[in-house]
């Protein structure tokens, strides 16, 4: 039992709550196998990663200098943000297991050749080249791994924790990766750290190896899509074809890639704050960046404890204001005070953007094109961020710090306030329907994916029908498949009865499947509630998932079989 004793105790309570639906959302993933499976592989990989561009940076510095990691870093960004979109159509035409597995492998075997050409001491060049395909074949890695979370979770609550947990991992190796990395060079040497990464990419590929997941993609039941086939641009462009079609994904991309074009601005802004706030030089970047990290790590519960309030648009506009108040802080209270606390918003933040914009498009997107929308995001959002960071420079030597800083902030934040309505209007339709939860638990309905399973809910209708009524009589033609929600009925066929059928049972599917009339009565024994599906969303919704379909035609059997 709670006494209130008023005002006081509140904030401690929603602090309490906060951490408790964290924790639960959290829990929940990993008692998941599949869950569990891919955020490990995700965290070795992405740790590993860090260490890895940590040790390639220490070491192009050693053998050119800033100039030769300038040049290289700009060159591997422009050619992940174009190949992310190809590469990632082979996430809509191939098991995403394999692509994800493919991917580890490949990358672990060109990060061995790397550490190979090191001890060889093999041309600068050439050792770039293999460092920039590792980058490249990662383009695989990240996309695949969204468009297969749907496939992994049971309900949008779950798919958004998997989500959150995702960028809490994200946020995690940010912050250690380049820290172990730089450890493991000033203690061993660069060649260390490259078989560190290899041995991380096995790691992953051995985890995802056991991953069981809950449905099949529609590359593995042979749904392809209507936007599948053609060569190269084709495939580059199938994703953002799909992004255009759709405005709501439209809003998204506008919102996101704001966000990174700023993100891309804060790589100069670190160092101009440490150098002319800070007054550290540009040693005070790293300190920057721990205070970014602690913010993203507390932005990534903010995000996990938000799951089950279906405010994932709403949230992901207000991740994208927080890319934009903080900037003007600074404007207005230049100091460092004002840039740590700027630097800790930007980071929590940062996780709002990223969970809601993965569950967004996981939402809206149909699976046969899931890889390549991801895909097409990936490059859109690696370009902004190139974008941002090439302007910045350019902003700043030609209005000063504050008027750069005041630019890029109504660059993010104008959207968001825009679009703040209609985002709330889209968390409207994204919120689960009445008989959602209940249609999940009918074993034809549970290997559908969360859409389809809610725009089936979407179309179903409610009917109360008092004790006595018959709802369906055989012989009748057969139109709509029930599922009871309360209540109890009968089934009779010529007189004779079959059985009874409570909460979470159903009826109507042979007529459908089989296209007869119905093949027995129902009656109800009490006060009943229903819920009524037409005979198109139940053919469609059935039809379009091969485990939906097996599971139909198993229960018709044994349905006929018993009668």
């Amino acid at each position: 039992m709670t006494v209130d004793t008023g005002p006081g105790p509140a904030p401690t309570s929603a602090v309490r709550s906060a951490f408790t639906d964290a924790w639960t959302s959290l829990r929940s993933v990993f008692a998941n196998p599949s869950l569990r499976r891919i955020q490990l592989a995700l965290a070795g990989s992405m740790i590993g990663d860090w260490a890895y561009s940590t040790a390639v940076v220490v070491w192009a510095y050693g053998a050119g200098g800033a100039k030769l990691i300038g040049a290289w870093g700009a060159i591997r960004l422009v050619l992940m943000a174009v190949t992310s979109p190809v590469a990632a159509g082979l996430a809509d035409r191939l098991p995403r297991k394999t692509v994800l597995v493919g991917a580890d492998i490949a990358r672990a075997v060109l990060v061995a050749v790397a550490t190979v050409m090191l001890v060889a001491g093999s041309p600068t060049l050439a050792i770039l080249v293999v460092a920039t395909l590792v980058s490249l074949v990662g383009c695989l890695f990240r996309p695949a791994q969204m468009a297969w979370l749907p496939s992994l979770t049971e309900e949008p609550a779950e798919l958004t924790a998997a989500n959150g947990a995702a960028s809490t991992i994200e946020s995690l190796a940010f912050f250690l990766g380049p820290a172990i990395g730089a450890l493991l060079v000033s203690v061993t040497n660069v060649e260390t750290v490259f078989v560190l990464n290899a041995v991380t990419y096995l790691w992953s590929a051995l985890l995802i190896l056991g991953i069981r997941p809950r449905r099949a993609t529609a590359a593995e039941t042979g749904d392809d899509g209507e936007e599948a086939g053609g060569g190269m641009w084709s495939e580059m462009a199938g994703g953002f074809v799909h992004i255009a079609r759709n405005r709501e994904l439209v809003m998204v991309a506008v919102l996101t890639s704001t966000q990174t074009l700023v993100a891309g601005a804060t790589i100069v802004l670190g160092v101009v704050f440490a150098v002319d706030i800070l007054r550290t030089g540009p040693e005070g970047v790293g300190v920057i960046d721990s205070a970014f990290g602690v913010g993203a790590i507390v932005g990534g519960f903010v995000a996990i404890t938000r799951a089950a309030r279906n405010r994932i648009a709403g949230d992901l506009a207000v991740g994208t204001a927080l890319w934009s108040l903080p900037l003007l802080l600074v404007v207005a209270f230049p100091s460092p005070a004002t840039v740590f606390a700027a630097v800790v918003l930007l980071g929590l933040g940062n996780p709002l953007v990223d969970v809601n914009f993965a569950t967004i498009v996981q939402r809206l997107t149909p699976d046969a094109v899931l890889g390549r929308v991801f895909g097409a995001f990936e490059g859109l959002l690696i370009g902004t961020m190139a974008l941002g960071s090439a302007v910045t420079p350019l902003l700043i030597s030609g209005f000063g710090l504050r008027w750069a800083l005041v630019v890029l902030a109504l660059v993010v934040g104008v959207p968001a306030l825009l679009f703040l309505p209609r985002c709330l209007r889209l968390d409207a339709t994204l919120r689960p329907p009445e008989g959602a939860d209940l249609l999940r638990t009918v074993p034809i309905f549970a290997p559908m994916s969360p859409s389809a399973l809610e725009a089936l809910a979407r179309g179903a209708v409610r009917r109360q029908v008092p004790a006595g009524t018959t709802v369906v009589r055989e012989g009748e033609e057969s139109d709509l498949f029930y599922v009871i929600d309360t209540g109890r009925v009968t089934v009779t066929q010529e007189g004779r009865h079959l059985r009874e059928e409570g909460p979470g049972d159903f009826f109507g599917e042979i007529g459908l499947l089989q296209d007869v009339r119905r093949t027995a009565t129902i009656t109800a024994l009490e006060d009943t509630g229903l819920f009524a599906i037409s005979r198109e969303d139940f053919l469609d919704a059935v039809r379009g998932t091969e485990e939906s379909m097996t599971v139909a035609n198993d229960v018709v059997v044994r349905r006929l079989g018993r009668a």
